[in-house]
């Protein structure tokens, strides 16, 4: 005969039922059901009290609960979920922490349980991910050294308008510095722009881009008209190698941000697409926490540069060891009574040379090498142009041109 199956709550009625027919002492029937005395009167008492009900298990979590986090907090977290929808729990709670210090806002972790348990997460698909990329940017050592600048990808707003927004940010405290659409990307249109930026906030050191146009050509030096009015402002161009934009991480990483919260989808005109890159730039550089730059904002990091925007953009001038040919508007310097072609983008400006044998000559545009010439054959040498690369007979812009040339010589 198989044994007799019973439940944990047929066990207490049964016991409850025998209590009540007052045939058994506590005593005894708690021997009968191998309980404690303490424990027969406790379920005695609930039963009083609350009926069959009060046989089942009550939890055992306390009552109150001193870690639990008040109320009134939750109400916030959610209610800044609901103002920033975009940002995750690490940023929302730094944002809340800037504007109410005295208050003890829960971890980052706790403020994210929060949010899920109230519907206002979305988990995520795990992704690989390859290490940081950081040496492009290692001496980035202060607000100015380097800028970036780029288009975000265009995009039609609503009214059937392609929109080319350009970027300028400073890379130390990743403050946007501009955010305009352009009716064209060409020298023209972008000039300003940056005329405008350099006018408000001085000149950087350096400003790091791609190689298209306008910021490079394909001619010697890969020099645009945009990099040489730099260079006679003293600004170091810097360029990524083609197919890295991990090179410019930082500013890839903030176009995506601006993407999704500005253009996803597009605004119907490009005014009211415009007034939301504006609202974008004001919460991106003193209202949004950045975990790059310990939760802090852009605003308080970046100070303006102490190089004002010149009244007069000087001219290129050279030391006094370099001879010095100015190039026609042809693109080509007389060299020996021959026509040495340049770049029709160098027309006007000068270039020196400097004899590194009896037929070699180096040519410069300020600190930047543009080829070589041979002058026993009247032809130019052209260098490589992949950036940052070095062989037997260039120079790296970054490190020896600085040897054979001063920066920015007087």
């Amino acid at each position: 005969m198989p044994w007799k199956e019973t439940r944990v709550m047929d066990e207490r009625m049964q016991f409850l039922g025998m209590y009540l027919e007052h045939e058994w002492d506590m005593a005894s029937l708690c021997r009968h059901f191998g309980i404690s005395r303490k424990t027969g009167y406790k379920w005695v008492s609930r039963y009083i009290e609350e009926g069959p009900v009060g046989l089942e298990e009550h939890s055992r979590a306390p009552l109150l609960c001193r870690h639990a986090v008040p109320e009134v907090i939750v109400e916030a977290i959610v209610a800044a979920r609901g103002k920033h929808p975009t940002w995750g729990p690490r940023k929302l709670r730094a944002w809340l922490k800037r504007r109410c210090p005295e208050t003890n806002w829960p971890a980052g972790s706790t403020t994210g349980e929060i949010l899920r348990r109230h519907g206002l997460t979305v988990p995520r698909g795990r992704s690989r991910k390859g290490a940081p990329y950081t040496e492009p940017l290692q001496h980035c050592h202060g607000p100015n050294a380097v800028w970036s600048a780029d288009f975000k990808g265009w995009f039609v707003t609503g009214d059937g308008r392609r929109c080319d927004p350009l970027t300028i940010t400073d890379n130390y405290s990743r403050f946007l510095l501009r955010c305009q659409a352009v009716k064209a990307t060409g020298h023209d249109a972008v000039q300003p722009i940056f005329e405008a930026a350099f006018r408000e906030y001085g000149l950087p050191e350096a400003i790091r881009t791609d190689n298209g146009p306008p910021f490079a050509t394909t001619t010697v030096g890969s020099l645009s008209r945009l990099a040489i009015w730099w260079l006679k402002l003293e600004i170091r161009p810097e360029r990524i190698e083609p197919g890295k934009p991990a090179q410019n991480g930082r500013h890839e990483r903030m176009h995506r941000t601006l993407k999704r919260e500005t253009a996803t989808p597009p605004k119907r005109t490009g005014r009211l697409q415009q007034q939301a890159f504006d609202r974008f730039r004001q919460e991106y550089n003193h209202d949004r926490p950045h975990q790059s730059i310990n939760d802090d904002i852009p605003a308080n990091l970046y100070q303006p540069s102490p190089r004002p925007y010149p009244l007069v953009v000087p001219e290129m001038t050279y030391p006094e060891d370099m001879t010095v040919r100015y190039v026609h508007s042809q693109g080509d310097i007389r060299w020996d009574n021959h026509q040495i072609y340049l770049s029709e983008t160098l027309a006007g400006e000068p270039v020196g040379l400097r004899q590194t044998d009896n037929n070699r000559w180096e040519i410069y545009y300020g600190p930047i090498k543009l080829a070589l010439l041979d002058s026993a054959v009247n032809r130019l040498i052209h260098l490589p142009r992949t950036p940052g690369k070095k062989t037997d007979k260039t120079d790296n812009i970054d490190d020896q041109s600085k040897k054979v040339l001063p920066m920015f010589p007087v």
